[in-house]
């Protein structure tokens, strides 16, 4: 079921029928969902504008819901049973991903002000690209800095910095102790690996080439080039493009579209 003004569905999107998609009274105004998106059974999307990119998941019992807009990257994977609240807003960048029974939260409201309590607020949660939440999270309405991640059970409550971990309840930085999610690696150890994944795939692939740098590409629409530099690709929609990309994802290589 779904009900929307503005619905785009992108090619090869899977959209269980058991899912429910629409706005908080009624039609939402925007839901936009792209290429090859998985939203699983029994996932709720309540929210008047939403959007998720290409390859992205949400596994069963996903709940979605906020009247401000929440939009999702591409490449995401949310676990099952994750509630992702929007009503402060959220945004989340490419690569996300959040494992099972987690929960995302940007506003906090329950008590009686009338008679004093002092916690009522929606803020934005904002969230990065390549950003981990491990699974069993619960999370504030924070800033999450690109490639930060939080270890299983944690509950966040600060800002989290830059290809930084964290754990623990209230979540705290470990990195001194553990290193960061993502270490450094060269453009040429990348432009090899990727390839030797390609040789892996399809040693005689005729329509994906992997290259340093973008000005190693061309105009040929029969070629999809996957550009290490940039860590993203020329978007043709082959069948083989779209089978190295699920071949890939989730934990092999990740790239978004130019």
């Amino acid at each position: 079921m779904i009900e929307a003004d503005d619905l785009v569905i992108g090619k090869g999107a899977f959209i269980s029928p058991q899912a429910s998609i629409r706005g908080l009274s009624g039609k939402a105004k925007k839901i936009h969902i792209g290429d090859h998106v998985y939203i699983g059974p029994d996932v709720q999307i309540i929210c008047d504008d939403f959007s998720i990119g290409d390859y992205s998941k949400l596994q069963h019992h996903v709940n979605v819901h906020g009247y401000k807009p929440c939009s999702i990257g591409h490449n995401a994977w949310v676990g099952q049973y994750t509630i992702i609240d929007s009503i402060g807003g959220t945004s989340i960048g490419n690569n996300f991903g959040i494992g099972a029974h987690s929960q995302l939260w940007s506003h906090i409201k329950y008590g009686d002000t009338l008679e004093g309590c002092r916690f009522l607020s929606e803020k934005p949660l904002e969230i990065g690209s390549d950003v981990w939440f491990v699974g069993h999270c619960i999370v504030s309405p924070i800033q999450a800095s690109d490639k930060s991640m939080a270890l299983a059970g944690s509950v966040v409550t600060n800002d989290m910095a830059f290809n930084t971990i964290y754990a623990g309840a209230p979540a705290k930085a470990i990195s001194e102790k553990v290193g960061p999610q993502f270490i450094e690696k060269t453009i040429d150890e990348k432009h090899r690996l990727l390839n030797e994944m390609l040789t892996k795939f399809n040693p005689v692939s005729a329509s994906i080439r992997v290259v340093k740098q973008r000005e190693e590409t061309d105009d040929n629409k029969n070629i999809t080039w996957f550009v290490v530099a940039d860590r993203k690709y020329t978007k043709r929609q082959s069948e083989e493009e779209i089978a190295f990309m699920k071949y890939l994802l989730p934990d092999k290589a990740k790239f978004t579209p130019y």
